[in-house]
């Protein structure tokens, strides 16, 4: 199992400027290198607080790219429905040759109504676009002299460049949260798997990835798969201090988002069954909740390292994306949490369920 971090910004303007921002989630990816850490995520959203500073998660990685030597890039993930598959097949295999091949492609269907309105997409569209952006991507990746008719776009005897450095082309991961039918498609198709278990039930967390392994497995002769998990870590010298951290931080981060998805209030489409109670679901989801049901990781560092053993053997995630920087924390926080994470958590681990790391980090002064 791989430990990494996960990015996705919550703040405005009011809070915290976009350049300050950004130089801390950088200085976070840079000491995250030079501890072992096995890679970084960034997600794709506008408009909004929640994820609006980063519209190029490309973007974000390039310079990430520049700071560090070893991390993966993971873009955690872009929405294939807002970009045309030629902008998006060539900006990625842009970043993989200026990574030295070290990008990893997450890609998610995008959900909420104002992104899609401003963007002059059709929600009902959504998944349609999604499947036809990814496949042609794939091709453009893997082929010469493309030619593609979609609803969505079409060209003719294109060949993407660069072309990509790895090969047949980078990692493919997709994002799933709810839907069974989704997880069986990712299966199917051999992709990487990016769950969250943030306001499920773990239980049916267990069922839906059980799903992707069985698809998986039924589509090729070897394997299971490979998943990855998003999940927010606060780790504190205690408990207390943890929780309290924690408590006011997730709250805020909830808040965020809950208020993005009301959204979906007075909104329905076919293509998101049971998104109209989104706003609700989040909204009554406590911190104290979040943390109960593993949907948030958060203690001393002898409590964390309980928390990753039980996430590894009940969901067997191959890789854990640590979100250390929610709620608009002030730095020293989630700089706190990166070091007792390196230094004292990953020590009490079982010897090989996790990527070494090769350096501790500095106090920060």
């Amino acid at each position: 199992m791989e430990l990494g971090l996960s990015f996705l910004p919550d703040a405005s303007p009011a809070e915290l400027s976009a350049r300050e921002y950004f130089t801390r989630a950088l200085e976070l990816t840079a000491m995250a290198d030079a501890a072992g850490l096995a890679s970084v995520k960034m997600t794709e959203h506008y408009l909004h607080p929640y994820g609006g500073y980063c519209p190029s998660p490309l973007g974000f990685l390039a310079a990430a790219a520049a700071r560090t030597r070893r991390l993966r890039l993971i873009t955690g993930g872009v929405l294939p429905a807002f970009h045309h598959p030629i902008q998006l097949a060539s900006d990625a295999a842009m970043l993989d040759a200026i990574s030295g091949g070290r990008l990893e492609i997450g890609f998610a269907r995008a959900y909420l109504p104002y992104e899609f309105a401003a963007l002059g997409v059709p929600l009902d569209e959504s998944r349609r676009r999604f499947t036809a952006t990814v496949d042609t991507v794939i091709r453009l990746w893997t082929e010469t002299g493309v030619t593609a008719a979609s609803p969505y776009f079409s060209f003719q005897d294109c060949t993407v460049l660069p072309r990509p450095t790895q090969r047949p082309h980078p990692p493919v991961w997709i994002a799933a949260s709810v839907s069974p039918e989704s997880f069986e498609w990712v299966g199917r198709r051999g992709f990487g798997l990016m769950a969250t278990s943030l306001l499920g039930d773990r239980g049916y967390l267990v069922d839906l990835l059980g799903l992707y392994r069985d698809a998986w497995r039924k589509a090729r002769p070897a394997g299971a798969g490979r998943i990855a998990l998003s999940i927010p870590l606060l780790v504190a010298e205690s408990d207390r201090r943890a929780r309290r951290d924690a408590d006011r931080h997730l709250s805020r981060y909830l808040a965020v988002w809950a208020d993005a998805a009301s959204a979906w209030r007075g909104v329905s489409s076919d293509a998101y069954p049971g998104y109209a109670r989104m706003a609700e679901v989040i909204a009554a989801c406590a911190p104290e909740r979040l943390v109960r049901t593993g949907g948030a990781v958060v203690g001393c560092p002898a409590r964390v390292a309980d928390a990753i053993a039980q996430l590894r053997e009940e969901l067997g995630a191959d890789e854990l994306l640590w979100q250390i920087d929610f709620g608009v924390m002030p730095h020293e926080h989630a700089v706190r949490t990166l070091r007792l994470l390196v230094d004292e958590v990953l020590c009490r681990l079982p010897r090989g369920s996790t990527a070494p790391a090769e350096a501790t980090i500095a106090p920060a002064s």
